[in-house]
């Protein structure tokens, strides 16, 4: 059996919240994790040991990444948290999980920042990224 999804690292985690006051309160003030904030609410950290990537994601924007609306559907079950797997090939990884079963939200998308990313939900309710993420790959490169 030849292995087709090649993950290399987990490339980052961390929560989706509805509201993000909360959340902000917990793992910014409270726990005191520093981050670099983005349009939206967006909050990432990447100095945290045993972590590439650790971001509190606004549900807001992980439905316009994965459906192009701020709104998340109805139909599809609100996830709580993401997780990202730096795979060797987004697409070949992405082929294998359809064929496993797996719906995916976005398929071997190119982010505006340089990520290529699959997306799908795993039956715990996490936002499961594929992706290939050039600034972990390649340390003379810097996050955007």
């Amino acid at each position: 059996m030849s292995i087709l999804v090649r993950i290399l690292f987990i490339a980052g985690f961390g929560p989706i919240p509805d509201d993000l006051a909360p959340s902000k309160k917990l793992y910014r003030d409270d726990l005191e994790i520093e981050f670099k904030e983005y349009d939206g609410g967006y909050l990432h950290a990447q100095k945290i040991d045993g972590s590439k990537g650790f971001a509190i994601w606004p549900l807001s924007l992980a439905a316009e990444d994965c459906f192009g609306s701020k709104i998340w559907p109805e139909d599809v079950p609100k996830p709580q948290a993401w997780l990202e797997f730096e795979v060797e090939d987004v697409k070949e990884a992405s082929r294998e999980m359809k064929r496993k079963g797996y719906k995916l939200l976005l398929d071997s998308h190119p982010e505006p920042y340089g990520q290529i990313v699959s997306r799908f939900l795993s039956p715990e309710g996490i936002l499961v990224g594929l992706v290939i993420t050039p600034w972990l790959r390649d340390t003379s490169l810097e996050s955007p």
